[in-house]
């Protein structure tokens, strides 16, 4: 059977086509596909349903908000809480509390509502298990660093000294009279 390039653009359109619709219902599927906007793939929950996540998601994004950092690096945040959560019924009974502490509306709240309740339970050992764990995993990602710029670390890259250690191109030039004395002389 001989098939023209036409035929083989079509095939190529059609595949491509599936694909998307594909991916976009099984994405649709995931709890937090909806905060994960213009991404082909989504976080699966474990132990969260679908509007505990959402909570989670925007507790997370109050505690810690930064505009224009992907919406991905809150996700890894979200799930390691849910792992945590789906390996102790105890941990999964103490953010289930939590989150209804804080409200199931929450998510749809302005941010002073949202900051508001969460002053609240502040001291609570839910907020701060949930901050903690913020902390430690929203800025141990590359989807963060790629965000605020850190390259990651520098000793496999052959270290800062020849990558721009002293590119200062920002800082105004020093006149060597304002250097201060010169100990080597």
């Amino acid at each position: 059977m001989t098939h023209s390039n036409n035929d083989a653009v079509n095939r190529r359109a059609f595949i491509h086509g599936a694909t998307g619709v594909l991916t976009g219902v099984l994405g649709a599927l995931s709890p937090l596909s909806a905060f994960v906007p213009g991404r082909a793939w989504a976080v699966s929950m474990d132990a969260l349903s679908t509007q505990d996540a959402e909570t989670l998601m925007s507790m997370i994004r109050t505690i810690a908000p930064h505009d224009g950092l992907d919406p991905a690096a809150y996700a890894y945040v979200a799930k390691a809480i849910d792992k945590e959560a789906a390996a102790s019924s105890d941990a999964k009974t103490r953010l289930a509390d939590g989150l209804r502490s804080i409200g199931a509306d929450f998510s749809i709240r302005d941010e002073a509502t949202r900051v508001q309740r969460l002053r609240a339970v502040e001291q609570t050992a839910f907020f701060q298990g949930v901050r903690f764990k913020t902390l430690l995993v929203l800025y141990d990602n590359p989807v963060s660093w790629a965000h605020f710029g850190y390259e990651g670390e520098a000793f496999s890259k052959g270290g800062y000294l020849q990558r721009g250690f002293n590119d200062l191109h920002w800082l105004p030039e020093v006149p060597a009279s304002a250097a201060g004395p010169n100990p080597v002389g």
